[in-house]
């Protein structure tokens, strides 16, 4: 069975290179243009900086200046001094659905593999993997969530395609950097794929590398694309991976905000650690994400670049020069310079609904300061008429806390866990009133 979305003509496939080629604005893109101070010449804001003070200083003081100035500055400025922009929508793409297997699960679910090619050959091509429950009331919430393996290692079901590309040798099974039969299933245990199904939920993957392969030494996927070959294009250490994996998400939302089975309303970003970073900067970018799930997202994400536990600015670009854009790399020794803070991102996905979570053995990504982020994201939402986190001390261990925005620390360290999935779907319960 098959479905296409969008019939790009030749002139369509012209006009979407020369978008690619050309064109690095966001999803979002403000339609003013800013012009921002050299780095260097910023004042230095020792505490994180209020979401609901422009740049200039001004405050603001109802959603409609939120809505119109200070929203548009921020995502301007995360994109001009952090992330890089988010590459553009494509003009027109295809989304494939390659096959359906209704006996999923001993029955339970539905199984469909989806190809997501948005533009020619050369552009990279995203395996969505979409698990629907059978028995629902209606079209069902769905957890997006972007991998680090492929699909394939999420179950052991043969039905699921390995992954085509370069895959990291930390991840089971695979030879050469390559998927093999017996990664099938690596990483099943950590994803609750019956249980998601039992209590109504759908869940959407891809993998990270199918859109832009975690490497700071080579890029294969969009950045390759969008380059055409021109190395001073596609610069490790100006090349904003996590802008591109977000790209990544809006592709698959653009499938399944057209897919009958699907909840448009009710989609939610998932990730763990970098790909957490990337789930909120997808949130804080694209209203069509209902609920953010950064797991345990640390520096670059869920932790204040300010912080002084755990991973800093300098770290993180030494490390992964390639996640951000080269401007980042000028707040290395001067983090306290940058116009804005990670509760700012939170505070970008207003009204909207987050839950951090985190570990008390993972001090590295700082569980104490992501707490500390949602607080300082909190004046957002009451702006905006809605509840924020609503809690003025980090709760005690495997106590979900929160309005809109939550918070949820347990023991252990950094992993991504079926224990810590049935904390997302009560997360969502409480934010969609979803039937248990």
């Amino acid at each position: 069975m098959e479905s296409t979305i969008g019939k790009p003509s030749f002139r369509d496939f012209l006009t979407l290179l020369l978008v690619f080629a050309c064109s690095f604005g966001s999803w979002a893109a403000p339609t003013r243009q800013y012009v921002f101070p050299d780095p260097s010449v910023l004042p230095p804001h020792p505490t994180m900086p209020d979401p609901l003070v422009m740049l200039n200083g001004e405050a603001v003081h109802s959603a409609t200046q939120w809505n119109a100035e200070r929203r548009p500055e921020l995502q301007a400025l995360f994109e001009h001094y952090m992330y890089g922009s988010i590459p553009p929508a494509p003009a027109h793409f295809q989304a494939k659905v390659l096959a359906q297997y209704p006996g999923f699960l001993e029955g339970k679910a539905t199984l469909k593999t989806i190809t997501i090619e948005p533009g020619p050959s050369s552009a990279p091509r995203i395996d969505l993997m979409l698990i629907v429950p059978n028995q629902r009331p209606g079209p069902a919430p769905v957890f997006l969530a972007m991998n680090f393996c492929g699909n394939h290692a999420l179950t052991e079901d043969p039905r699921v395609p390995l992954t085509r590309g370069w895959v990291p040798s930390s991840c089971k099974g695979c030879t050469n950097n390559t998927a093999t039969e017996t990664s099938r299933g690596a990483q099943s245990a950590d994803w609750p794929l019956a249980e998601l199904v039992r209590r109504g939920y759908a869940l959407a993957a891809f993998y990270s590398g199918d859109v832009d392969s975690d490497r700071a030494e080579v890029s294969n996927g969009l950045y390759a694309f969008m380059s055409n070959g021109d190395a001073a294009k596609n610069n490790p250490a100006n090349r904003g991976t996590l802008a591109a994996w977000a790209w990544g998400f809006y592709r698959c939302l653009d499938y399944l905000v057209k897919d009958s089975d699907v909840d448009p309303k009710r989609i939610a970003a998932v990730g763990h650690s970098r790909n957490g970073k990337a789930a909120l900067l997808a949130a804080a970018f694209d209203e069509r994400i209902s609920i953010a799930f950064p797991h345990q997202a640390g520096c670059g994400g869920t932790a204040p670049s300010r912080g002084k536990i755990g991973e800093s600015v300098k770290v993180i670009n030494d490390h992964f020069p390639h996640w951000f854009n080269a401007a980042f790399k000028q707040f290395n020794d001067a983090p306290e310079r940058l116009p804005f803070d990670q509760n700012c991102l939170v505070a970008l996905c207003a009204p909207r609904a987050v839950l951090f979570s985190a570990a008390q053995e993972d001090q590295w990504a700082n569980p104490a300061g992501q707490f500390e982020v949602l607080q300082a994201a909190e004046g957002t939402y009451r702006l905006l008429g809605v509840p924020g986190l609503e809690v003025s001390q980090m709760p005690p261990m495997r106590q979900l806390v929160g309005k809109r925005l939550g918070y949820y620390i347990r023991e252990g360290k950094h992993s991504m866990t079926a224990d810590d999935w049935r904390v997302f779907m009560d997360f969502a319960d409480r934010q969609w009133a979803a039937r248990p």
